[in-house]
This record gives C-alpha cells, structure tokens and sequence, in this order.
C-alpha cells in the first residue's frame, strides 16, 4: 500500500485509524473552508455535498504537496431542517446551536474521500440521525461548563464518545460516521483496491 497521509488533525480520526492499525502521518489541508464551499452554498449544495466537497478538496491540497502518498480527506457537516451548522466561533453561538438542536433530530454528513497525485480514486459518504433530549437552558450551561472549551471544536457541540452522550435519547446509524469518518468503508477500499492486510 502506499504511504498513507491524513489531511487532518482532527484527533478522533487519527485514533480511529491508529486503533485500525493503520500507519500514517498527518498533515493538516492549508484551505480556507468557507471559501472552499462558497460556490456550492450559493449554488444550493446540501450540506451533503458540502461535505463531499470539503473531503475531497482537502486531500486534494495535501496530495498536491506530497506526491506519490495516498491522501485521506474528511469532512463532517451538520445538517438541521433547511440549516447547516458549522463549528460555533464562541460560547455563545454554542449555546444557541445546542438550544436549537435541544429536543429535536438532525443529521451528521460524514465525507471521505482518498487522492493520490491530485486524482481522487475513492469517495464516500454516510449519514447518522441523532436525537437530542429535551434539554433546558439550566442544563445546557451545566453542559458547557463541565466540558469547558471543546464544546467549540466539534460542528455539533458535542463528542458522543464523551459527556456529548449525555444530550441524547436516540440514535440512527454508524458509530464512526458519528465520529466523522466512516471507517469500514474506508477500511473495505484499502483491502479491495490498496491491498492493505492486517
């Protein structure tokens, strides 16, 4: 297999590979994402496509950088009725994204795509329904404080694989898709195409 990078430095899917037994380095895209996506907001894009998008743009940018190594970009997007939400800049769009989704469901779009030499060779997609107990404005700030300045760095304002478990009542598909990267089907084209082995 050829050497593997991930356009990420999101420790979640660097510890779902690792724990994979996958070897990698990780290098982190240089792309400024709003305006990666602009194009296809204006155009309409789902938060879906949105997602495909970023995915792929990301491991565009690195393998462009680093030929002849097989890049991994990934992208999650949220998606709430006609809103997508991006990852909240302070406490207080925090706040009001986890006042939004309280009670309600809404879908997490997780994108992943593998280039080599600036050509994407694979791309896929999945999605996860999940459903937020009703939660009260008390209970959020008790959330906020107790999980401190990561609740800022996830598009949800959560980590399911932490306290974030405690928002919900129900949940609708892959774990790791929850997590932003959907692992088998990545782990399904190594094997098949890449002739990874364990």
């Amino acid at each position: 297999m050829d050497p593997l990078i991930l356009a990420s430095k999101s420790q979640a899917r660097s510890s779902l590979l690792r724990n994979a037994g996958l070897s990698f380095d990780c290098v982190a895209a240089e792309i400024d994402e709003r305006a990666a996506e602009q194009p296809l907001v204006k155009a309409g894009g789902s938060p879906q496509d949105i997602a495909e998008l970023l995915a792929e743009v990301k491991a565009v940018e690195v393998s462009n950088r680093y030929p002849g190594h097989l890049v991994i970009g990934a992208d999650q997007t949220l998606g709430f009725g006609a809103q997508r939400f991006n990852k909240p800049q302070d406490d207080a769009a925090a706040r009001a994204q986890l006042l939004d989704l309280a009670g309600e469901s809404h879908q997490l779009h997780s994108a992943v795509a593998c280039v080599k030499d600036g050509q994407t060779l694979w791309r896929y997609i999945s999605t996860a329904t999940l459903t937020m107990r009703p939660l009260s404005p008390q209970e959020i700030g008790r959330y906020m404080a107790r999980v401190g300045e990561p609740v800022r760095s996830s598009v949800g304002c959560y980590q399911l694989e932490g306290l974030g478990v405690q928002l919900f009542e129900k949940i609708d598909g892959d774990y790791f898709t929850i997590l932003g990267l959907p692992l088998l089907p990545l782990l399904g084209y190594f094997r098949d195409q890449q002739g990874l082995e364990f």
